[in-house]
């Protein structure tokens, strides 16, 4: 018998519908473990880092480097606010940049090296990562350590060494190599906080 790694295998079944209830039941598990506080101290990140006009870099890769895009598009434009913007900027969008970098300098370098350009103290990074163990992102949060530019993590299973590094966590309780739910909660994250930024702006906030 094939050993069970994770929650999905566990209620994995050929029927389709029946699969489906099991999956929905179990993301929305996953949604009720996260903590609200800490989606809130996250916001207040972004709002100060919107009040001093410092940038906020998100990083991630795979389906989080495209989770990273989406959260910069979210926020610095559908905010729809020019006066006092969030200048939010994804290190996972430019193709030729990254491939430069994991060409000439190997793949741990494709964050680092932007940030080492692009970063400022007093600039916020945002890694978003199941694992929290990628090395292109660990030495991306130990560069901003010494840059002093804050850190937080959105993570997943044990949390892995983001967790442990970042000044600020978001963390989706999921069991290990769960990828599916895991990436499903970073994008409800992205949606929830940017649906409040947006009424947030909009009334004056």
């Amino acid at each position: 018998m094939k050993q069970q790694t994770n929650q999905i295998d566990r209620f994995f079944t050929q029927d389709a519908a029946a699969f489906a209830l099991g999956y929905l039941d179990y993301l929305k598990q996953v949604l009720d473990g996260i903590d609200p506080g800490k989606v809130a101290r996250f916001i207040e990140v972004l709002l100060d880092a919107r009040a001093r006009g410092t940038t906020i870099f998100f990083i991630g890769n795979g389906g989080s480097a495209a989770t990273a895009s989406h959260f910069a598009n979210d926020l610095s434009f559908g905010a729809n606010e020019y006066e006092r913007p969030f200048r939010v900027v994804s290190l996972a969008d430019n193709v030729p940049v990254i491939t430069a970098l994991g060409n000439d300098f190997g793949y741990d370098e494709i964050f680092v090296r932007q940030l080492r350009v692009l970063g400022k103290a007093g600039d916020v990074l945002v890694a978003i990562s199941a694992s929290g163990n990628s090395q292109n992102l660990v030495k991306a949060f130990e560069f901003a350590a010494k840059a002093g530019i804050c850190t937080v993590a959105i993570t997943a299973f044990d949390g892995g060494k983001l967790k442990q590094m970042a000044d600020e966590t978001v963390h989706v309780p999921t069991g290990p190599k769960e990828y599916g739910p895991a990436e499903d909660a970073h994008m409800v994250l992205d949606h929830l906080i940017g649906a409040y930024l947006m009424r947030l702006v909009k009334a004056g906030g």
